[in-house]
């Protein structure tokens, strides 16, 4: 039970410094803590780290930071696709489910989750600089749109909220600030997830209460301590320490799974 609480104060943390990277480490934390399935641990992550994103959602309305209308849209664009993720992940076998999660998280270490921003005047989608708010354009539509379909499929397929793919997408396609950025991200991740949560909830998913909790508490606190020293940590450090934890995680999962395929 103490791993479990370490784990969700860790990821809650991470979640709060960076807007994303919650979902993708709860799921294999989860399984390796609680000896879970994929199919088991996803949802219940997701359930953490959709709460703890509404509270660091929340803090960014207060302070104005959030775009809640890009957050919506995005939000709204990935509801078809994170249906069909959730299809899939029932079709899928654990195994090649595993698999596939721990090759997403290669790829995220490798990209480097907080890499260098776009120049700001050659971002596609623009932010008026007097008012903070976006430029609405089909462009811009279009873009933002195209962020939430694969958040969405990649939310119900993997249980995870899909801030490693907002957050570097709006650094590479807006002149948003990074906490804008971040605000933004934990707004879109927390509809993404109360979307995928409801589905789990009609399909009869049967969440365990006492293990739920813990880490729920656990999460949100987490976050409310990373909102607190994001301030005192340079992008760069976030950014190897996130990426050393992803991929020593995705290692374990990948040589788990191969294991499991007799590969090795």
């Amino acid at each position: 039970m103490l791993i479990l609480i370490l784990e969700g104060v860790l990821i809650g943390c991470l979640l709060g410094l960076t807007g994303a990277g919650g979902g993708i480490l709860a799921v294999p934390a989860l399984m390796v803590s609680q000896n879970w399935s994929v199919a088991l641990a996803a949802p219940v992550g997701l359930l953490a780290v959709t709460l703890a994103a509404l509270v660091g959602a929340i803090q960014g309305l207060i302070n104005k930071t959030i775009r809640y209308k890009a957050a919506i849209w995005i939000a709204l664009l990935s509801i078809p696709t994170a249906k069909y993720g959730i299809y899939l992940s029932h079709i899928i076998s654990p195994v090649w489910l595993t698999l596939t999660f721990s090759m997403v998280m290669f790829y995220v270490a490798y990209r480097g989750f907080l890499g260098e921003p776009s120049e700001l005047t050659h971002s596609i989608c623009q932010i008026n600089q007097e008012t903070g708010k976006f430029i609405w354009n089909m462009k811009t539509a279009a873009v933002l749109g195209g962020i939430g379909i694969i958040s969405g499929l990649l939310t119900g397929l993997l249980g995870v909220g899909g801030g490693f793919v907002i957050v570097p997408a709006l650094r590479k396609f807006t002149n948003l600030n990074m906490k804008s950025i971040i605000a933004t991200s934990l707004l879109v991740i927390f509809c993404i997830g109360s979307i995928s949560i409801f589905i789990n909830v009609l399909n009869g998913f049967p969440y365990p209460k006492e293990i739920s909790s813990i880490f729920i508490v656990s999460c949100i606190i987490g976050l409310l301590i990373g909102r607190l020293i994001i301030n005192y940590l340079s992008a760069k450090m976030i950014k190897t320490i996130f990426s050393i934890l992803v991929i020593i995680v995705a290692l374990v999962l990948f040589i788990s799974s191969l294991s499991e395929l007799n590969f090795i």
